[in-house]
């Protein structure tokens, strides 16, 4: 499925997350919801909780960022090269978010490269 409908299912089916959004190896936002939320906002958190648990993890690759506070928690998981992020109210159940949330980003299709067509040699368009 695309990276939209799970997270439109994510958010139906778990009731502590209030916004998510998925970012593409790349960083770039593919699905964002709720749409109006500031996917800005949460893309920086993401990346930048990413680049710091990297420095402090050495080689090792992040898989799970979450940080827990009075107003609410961000969780960021990745698996492979895409990476899904949640905001919650406070007190998440943190093992049940991080389920969803793992549950949700390996439900999203992965768009495959489009295939280049093989261009026709001078000599094959003679014959």
């Amino acid at each position: 499925m695309d990276a939209a409908q799970a997270l439109r299912e994510l958010l139906e089916l778990s009731t502590q997350i209030e916004a998510a959004l998925v970012l593409g190896a790349d960083g770039a936002v593919l699905a964002a919801s709720p749409e109006d939320e500031d996917a800005t906002v949460l893309t920086g958190a993401a990346l930048e909780l990413i680049a710091a648990a990297s420095e402090l993890g050495g080689q090792q690759d992040v898989s799970r960022v979450e940080v827990e506070l009075d107003r609410g928690a961000l969780f960021v998981v990745r698996e492979g090269d895409r990476t899904i992020v949640a905001r919650t109210g406070p007190e998440p159940t943190a093992g049940l978010v991080v389920y969803d949330l793992r549950t949700s980003l390996r439900s999203v299709d992965v768009p495959a490269p489009k295939k280049r067509r093989a261009t026709r040699s001078k000599k094959e368009e003679s014959e």
